[in-house]
């Protein structure tokens, strides 16, 4: 069986609606694979696991060289490492040797796999010192989920698709962490699972469009690292109300935003909100604000405090960091501690809340998401949690900083756990991770999305997804600030069809995106 899905980025889309609905995806460590893989191993079903995984690399290639023109007679060749990648890649060519094509092994060490080459000889393939310069097709078949580090490829041919062996060179299987030498592939064939690496940051943009080969590690995978909400998942978070459904029960959303110096935040805050269904939006904050958001928002409620119907608070956006903004956050913090509601913090607010104020959160029974970007992340963990808790080795913890950049989900989840919080870590990849190390990962939006005012659309959404009533199909709390995270990213694939735009395009691509579907 092989699955297939779009890639990461591909900005911009010509057709929003051309985008799949499939099921959830999962995806593993490398180690994780691995494991899976031992008892099979064990049990003398090696070579039979690489001619599975390396026909459905073989069928990948024949559906690439037929994309571009005949395959009898086209050139492949593959830059064969030491392993069983190497070994892969060897099997893969002596299958296309058969259907007429010029398979060329090009060897990146002193060996290559014994097997997989007498395989390659004996249907006529052939080894080389260097990619030939009439080459089609280069599949990258040099390191495996198990290594580290960057490398130094060869000379390579400008223009040539590239069918990456599993994961690019280079590319961590367990973070997405690109090193030295990647080569960016065009598609990559994984087998037996898909690896975390390759839906996260760099590692997910150099890896293009994934295919999983199913090479029967079903029943030996354990718990997955992190998943990836799809379509039906995140609409029916967002899912059209009840026929008997009134304001109230539609959700009501409380926003503590903006100032006289950002007032646009609460609008774009209010809007997006809005625009994903809601029954009620409630506005607290100064007056000038106020009139901001009615003037573009009449259905908003506005007034000065937090009372009011809200079963769900967003604070942070465009707040400031003086007096009155503490004040103002402590007030949502008080009022959500009252009534156990669930709080979503973002921007200002993460530089102004304490671990005072988690704590009462928490011991209250309210859900708290934080919404931070890298440096958010960084700022918001240093300053609340103790350095020497950051992940690493027990010997020598690594920076937190460094953490962050190279391991975004491993971030996550120690500031998720250490904090005891739902976190949103917004970046090429999002990463949403609970304090129970649970992690949903979404790609679907792209830089398109870098654009100031972006991240209070986003703040609105997620205030939405906590706010609403309790649907059984949606039982985790971390499902529905994942789905708040696609709806986002959709939006921005909608939105930039038309061009560039400004945050404010979004309100209008989050309706259509709920209306029509991605």
């Amino acid at each position: 069986m092989m699955v297939t899905w779009p890639p990461p980025w591909s900005w911009p889309r010509a057709d929003p609606q051309q985008t799949g609905r499939g099921a959830m995806i999962h995806a593993y460590t490398g180690s994780a694979v691995r494991a899976a893989e031992k008892p099979l191993l064990e049990a003398g079903q090696g070579e039979e696991l690489m001619r599975r995984a390396a026909w459905g690399l073989a069928a990948v290639v024949l559906r690439e060289l037929r994309a571009r023109g005949p395959v009898a007679g086209s050139t492949v060749a593959a830059l064969v490492g030491t392993g069983n990648n190497g070994g892969d890649a060897l099997w893969a060519l002596s299958f296309l040797r058969r259907r007429g094509v010029d398979a060329v092994a090009v060897p990146m060490g002193e060996r290559m796999h014994e097997v997989g080459r007498i395989a390659l000889l004996r249907a006529g393939g052939r080894v080389a010192e260097r990619v030939p310069p009439r080459t089609t097709l280069l599949i990258d078949g040099v390191l495996g989920t198990g290594a580290r580090g960057g490398w130094d490829p060869p000379a390579i041919p400008e223009g040539l698709a590239v069918v990456a062996c599993d994961l690019p060179s280079g590319v961590d299987a367990d973070t997405g962490h690109v090193a030295r030498g990647v080569i960016p592939a065009d598609v990559t064939v994984t087998f037996g699972a898909l690896k975390t690496g390759l839906l996260v940051g760099a590692g997910a943009h150099a890896a293009g469009r994934v295919e999983l080969v199913d090479i029967g590690l079903g029943p030996y995978l354990g718990e997955p690292d992190v998943s990836s909400l799809q379509a039906e998942e995140a609409l029916a978070v967002f899912g059209p109300p009840v026929w008997n459904a009134h304001k109230y029960s539609r959700g009501v959303l409380g926003v503590c935003a903006g100032s006289e110096q950002y007032p646009g935040a609460a609008v774009l805050v209010c809007a997006a909100a809005v625009a994903s269904g809601l029954g009620m939006v409630q506005f607290a904050g100064p007056a000038a604000v106020r009139d901001h958001v009615l003037s573009s928002l009449p259905e908003v409620v506005v007034g000065e405090g937090t009372q009011g119907k809200a079963r769900a608070w967003v604070a942070g956006p465009g707040l400031g960091s003086g007096e009155d903004a503490g004040k103002r956050l402590s007030e949502v913090v008080d009022t959500c501690v009252e009534g156990s509601l669930p709080l979503v913090l973002d921007a200002s607010a993460l530089d102004l809340v304490t671990l005072g104020d988690l704590k009462r959160l928490r011991s209250a029974g309210c859900p708290v998401v934080v919404t931070p970007h890298q440096g958010e992340l960084v700022r918001l963990t240093e300053r609340l949690v103790k350095p020497s808790a950051a992940p690493g080795s027990a010997v020598a913890p690594a920076p937190f900083e460094e953490v962050a950049r190279k391991d975004p989900v491993a971030a996550a989840r120690f500031a998720a756990r250490s904090l005891d919080a739902l976190v949103l870590l917004k970046g090429p990849t999002t990463v949403c991770a609970s304090s129970d190390g649970a992690v949903f990962v979404q790609n679907e939006g792209g830089p398109e999305l870098a654009t100031a005012g972006s991240g209070d659309c986003l703040a609105g959404l997620v205030g939405s997804a906590v706010a609403r009533v309790r649907r059984p199909e949606v039982t985790h709390e971390l499902r529905r600030v994942a789905a708040a995270s696609w709806l986002h990213g959709e939006a921005g694939k909608r939105a930039v069809v038309s061009g560039p735009f400004g945050a404010s395009s979004l309100i209008g691509a989050v309706r259509k995106t709920l209306a029509l579907g991605p």
